[in-house]
């Protein structure tokens, strides 16, 4: 499958996935968006998401998923190399860069824009 479809079909359909949850569900955009991060961790635990990856190419890494499946991914290498202490150490190493992004941009957003309540 050519990879530009093989990410447009993957991320299509993770993406109508959450619209059908919000639509047909009373779950909120919050508890879609943590279902999705705690799907994309389940689905790496159990080796699913490097497949999904091989077939998706770009269209499995964007959406929140993705986000699951970093966290775990990192975590699983580094229980592997330090036990137990790698559990929080995981966690933080490889998402560091994005959390750390989006504090640091969404203060700056707060310093520049005012609330309008």
């Amino acid at each position: 499958m050519n990879a530009y479809v093989g990410a447009f079909v993957v991320c299509g359909l993770i993406c109508t996935a959450g619209q059908l949850l919000y639509d047909h569900t009373r779950l909120t955009p919050g508890h879609i968006t943590s279902l999705f991060v705690v799907l994309g961790a389940l689905l790496d635990f159990f080796n699913l998401y490097d497949r999904l990856i091989e077939i998706g190419h770009a269209g499995a890494m964007l959406p929140i998923t993705s986000f699951g499946h970093s966290l775990m991914h990192a975590t699983m290498q580094s229980v592997a190399q330090h036990g137990l202490l790698g559990i929080p150490l995981g966690m933080l190493d490889l998402t560091a860069t994005g959390i750390t992004s989006a504090i640091y941009f969404a203060f700056l957003a707060a310093l520049i824009f005012r609330p309008r309540s």
